[in-house]
């Protein structure tokens, strides 16, 4: 097993290799082994995913600061791949308070880590929003392992419908030292070829709200760095059990198992 340094340098340095990285976002440990059996090359937690498994609504503060950081170290502890947290806004509106929770996601075993630039309720106003992506880099540079720092820019589609207003953030947080930077809410693959020339560092893009008929392949001809699913898996995952369970409930019928993965193969991953 190669230790968490040797983990985070590896990751680093893949930010500036050739290629696109495809991160899915798998929302505790079973489903992080899944994914690693299927040879994908790191993960991404999803706090959608998380508050379906503690049966809360995603987005409305139901998961405490500890339960997200106790979600990193089952999926870290579960994979020897590089796992990027989402790790909200920090849980605090103060820039150094927020970055803090970099170092409890490092000591989780987490090798990368995002922050937002809204509460929950509001964009943070421009210059609040810089200081915090400071505060972050400061901290994931402190970190005694290697740590990419992703700086989140949240307006577009959710707040502030101005693709500059995003473009302007994204190019702030670029010029405070983030690693990576993302903006989610993209739907198009034309909005994220003007993200990507407006910025010289790797863009993450999420493909939860996007076009599905997007591909890896397009993203990856437009310069798109990474790209991932946010709570789009755990959604499917929800929307094959609640077909079988309407089966049985309005139908009294099982065909359902016929789509279901075996035991066998399950313990094969998992064991």
């Amino acid at each position: 097993m190669p230790s968490q340094a040797e983990i985070g340098r590896r990751f680093k340095e893949r930010h500036a290799q050739p290629g696109i990285i495809v991160l899915p976002n798998p929302w505790d440990a079973g489903t992080a082994k899944l994914l690693q059996s299927m040879g994908f090359e790191a993960l991404a937690t999803t706090s959608l995913g998380m508050s379906i498994a503690l049966g809360r609504p995603d987005g409305e503060n139901a998961v405490s600061r500890a339960e997200l950081i106790a979600n990193c170290r089952q999926i870290a502890g579960a994979t020897d791949l590089p796992v990027n947290a989402d790790l909200e806004n920090g849980y605090a509106d103060d820039p150094k308070e927020a970055a803090s929770i970099l170092r409890e996601a490092a000591e989780a075993g987490i090798v990368a880590g995002s922050l937002e630039d809204w509460d929950g309720e509001k964009i943070y106003d421009f210059n609040h929003a810089v200081e915090r992506v400071a505060a972050g880099v400061e901290m994931a540079r402190s970190l005694p392992v290697p740590f990419t720092f992703v700086a989140r820019a949240e307006g577009y589609g959710r707040r502030v419908e101005s693709l500059d207003d995003t473009l302007k953030r994204l190019q702030a947080f670029e010029k405070a030292g983030a690693d990576v930077l993302y903006a989610p809410h993209f739907r198009d693959i034309a909005t994220m070829k003007i993200a990507v020339s407006a910025v010289s560092k790797p863009l993450n893009v999420v493909m939860s709200a996007a076009d599905p008929s997007i591909t890896v392949a397009e993203m990856e001809a437009i310069g798109i760095k990474r790209v991932s699913v946010g709570g789009a898996l755990a959604r499917l995952a929800m929307a094959a059990f609640m077909k079988g369970a309407r089966e049985m409930k309005e139908k009294g019928g099982f065909t359902w198992m016929r789509d279901a993965l075996s035991g066998k193969e399950l313990k094969d991953v998992l064991r």
